[in-house]
């Protein structure tokens, strides 16, 4: 019978776009389903020793798989170095504690327990730990950012708190705003009436700030950009419900609140709320450079009847759809 490979330590860091193994005697690596093995190379430091010693390429799969069977989730990964892991969230999954389980759609309980489970997409990056660092709304998609250590999520945590953590939403709201750009400082307060909910409050709420861009209207809709300096619950939703604009598909303020998602067209369902973190853009501590992270957007915006962007001539070099990787 032949051995199984056993794991090999490498000064490689843990965001290589391979993992390595040690190879005993004459065996060979196993192809397992969903592995796809990309070169085998001798390491000659080592031919003199009775053992041989192979290093093997895995490729990384560029999305997380979450769940089993035919329930399986691919959430594709946008962003990834040594510290942190950024993810294009799907709507409908929830940022709740890990021990809520009245949803099948509990996010952190999925990552961490496709970890556990060893999930090909975790091992092969000997995943051990991935927290998310900040919080998108149930029915808003787009950039989440995980940290990969309790130290990371401390730092990056910190770096939202103290508003260090640039953010850029694209939001489809009811009407054409008479301005094309405006700022709303309107405080938030949670509303006594119903639970979950916030209400503009200028006397007892928290400050709160978010300046907005017309990006497009077809005289039902507009396209708008939201630019939040502060963090508040609902805070955009809020603030663009008191600017006379709230934002398509809201069941929570506005027209559509109340109406569950019931009547949505085709294309409009991986998208019930018009609300999706754009870009991300940070400082990183670690890294000592600027990071900016992107989420693609032109289905989002054709999904509301809006035409995207031209494309650029000449696209960002890439080592995979959407995905970015330090080295």
């Amino acid at each position: 019978m032949k051995p199984p490979p056993e794991k090999h330590s490498s000064p490689c860091p843990q965001s290589c776009s391979f993992t390595l193994y040690r190879l005993v005697g004459n065996a060979q690596p196993q192809r397992r389903e969903g592995e796809n093995i990309k070169s085998i190379t001798p390491e000659s430091t080592l031919s003199q020793n009775a053992l041989s010693l192979y290093l093997f390429r895995v490729a990384k799969p560029q999305h997380m798989e979450l769940g089993e069977g035919r329930n399986i989730t691919r959430i594709p990964i946008l962003y990834e170095d040594r510290s942190v892991m950024a993810i294009d969230k799907p709507a409908g999954w929830l940022l709740v504690p890990f021990s809520w389980q009245r949803t099948q759609r509990n996010l952190q309980a999925a990552v961490t327990s496709s970890i556990s489970a060893g999930h090909f997409w975790a091992r092969s990056r000997n995943l051990k730990f991935l927290r998310h660092v900040h919080r998108l709304d149930g029915d808003t998609s787009g950039i989440l950012l995980f940290a990969k250590s309790l130290g990371a999520v401390d730092t990056y945590s910190d770096l939202f708190e103290t508003r260090q953590m640039e953010k850029t939403y694209l939001v489809v709201v009811h009407g054409v705003p008479k301005q094309t750009e405006w700022t709303c400082t309107a405080k938030l307060a949670s509303d006594p009436q119903q639970v979950g909910r916030m209400r503009v409050d200028n006397k007892e709420g928290k400050d709160c700030e978010t300046s907005f861009r017309v990006r497009d209207t077809n005289g039902t809709w507009s396209l708008v950009e939201a630019f939040p300096v502060t963090g508040r619950t609902h805070q955009i939703r809020v603030h663009l419900l008191d600017s006379g604009h709230a934002v398509v598909g809201d069941d929570y303020y506005g027209p559509d609140a109340g109406d569950g998602h019931k009547h949505l067209p085709p294309q409009r369902t991986p998208y019930p709320l018009g609300l999706r973190a754009a870009t991300l853009a940070y400082f990183d501590p670690f890294l000592r450079k600027n990071t900016r992270i992107k989420a693609p957007m032109d289905d989002f915006i054709t999904a509301f009847g809006f035409q995207p962007p031209p494309k650029p001539t000449k696209p960002e070099a890439r080592t995979g759809p959407h995905l970015k990787t330090e080295n």
